[in-house]
């Protein structure tokens, strides 16, 4: 039986609902991926939260991951993330150039406020040629808040996971 990590990104808790929900499904370890510069989780100040993660991607930054992540132990990778400005958020791409994903299978899930995965599950597969990219999860950000356990488990049938 191969063994399973569900690593996320998460800054308002949609992203590490779904994450959380996925590992009690599947029995999955479990691991946050924690920026060095922690970002504004106030929803009250969700402009300015747009407006950085807009300059982050603009100008192509890659955040400093503060967590050491361990993937070698892993044959499967869920991967999730909230959709900023129709793509991942730029800590993801960081993930990518800093860490091996050959041979493993990535298994992608994000959420979103009307955008649905907006192509990132496609960026993955580029971005990682040497990884298996699996048909990927994407949840509506207050329906993730609201559970996402029925979304979840029929994904998890449908992948035959």
């Amino acid at each position: 039986m191969s063994k399973s990590l569900v690593l996320y990104f998460s800054v308002y808790g949609s992203a590490k609902a779904v994450a959380e929900e996925i590992a009690k499904q599947t029995g999955a370890d479990l691991q946050e991926i924690i920026p060095v510069k922690p970002y504004d989780s106030n929803r009250a100040n969700y402009n300015s939260l747009a407006a950085y993660a807009k300059k982050e991607h603009d100008e192509n930054m890659r955040p400093e991951i503060k967590n050491e992540i361990n993937i070698e132990n892993y044959d499967n990778i869920f991967i999730g993330y909230p959709m900023w400005w129709y793509t991942f958020p730029m800590i993801i791409y960081t993930l990518f150039d800093e860490y091996d994903f050959s041979g493993k299978t990535i298994i992608p899930f994000n959420t979103h406020m009307g955008s649905s995965d907006g192509g990132t599950y496609k960026t993955i597969a580029e971005l990682e040629p040497n990884a298996k990219v699996l048909k990927g999860l994407p949840v509506e950000m207050s329906a993730a808040e609201r559970g996402s356990e029925t979304a979840v488990k029929k994904w998890l049938a449908l992948l035959n996971i």
